[in-house]
């Protein structure tokens, strides 16, 4: 079993930047497909993006194409986000999200290990 841990949040305004990352323990990082999910207050939980467990395949959403960036370092057991050109309505909280196998899943419920989140506010 893998424990994952986010950090990186925080309050940026609109137009700016952050680099999220997800420590994974417990297992090696390189076994899971990993994600990236976030859910505003009030609204469902939604998909991100993702990569394969090589980092060579990636997908995301499309409200962050262009903008987001998904990526990892298996030697560090790290996942990474950065997030650029940030806009209000990615005000959310983030999860990272893993799974063994090499399927870029965009359901959440596919994936079997969750962290606990971190905060990201955009002012406007």
């Amino acid at each position: 079993q893998v424990q994952l841990v986010e950090s990186g949040g925080g309050l940026v305004q609109a137009g700016g930047s952050l680099r999220l990352s997800c420590a994974a323990s417990g297992r090696t990082l390189s076994t899971y497909t990993m994600g990236w999910f976030r859910q505003a207050p009030g609204k469902e939980r939604e998909f991100v993006a993702a990569i394969s467990k090589g980092g060579g395949s990636t997908n995301y959403a499309e409200s962050v194409k262009g903008r987001f960036t998904i990526s990892r370092d298996n030697a560090k057991n790290t996942l990474y986000l950065q997030m650029n050109s940030l806009r209000p309505e990615d005000t959310a909280v983030y999860y990272c999200a893993g799974r063994p196998g090499n399927l870029l899943y965009v359901v959440g419920d596919m994936y079997d290990y969750w962290g606990q989140g971190t905060q990201v506010t955009v002012s406007s």
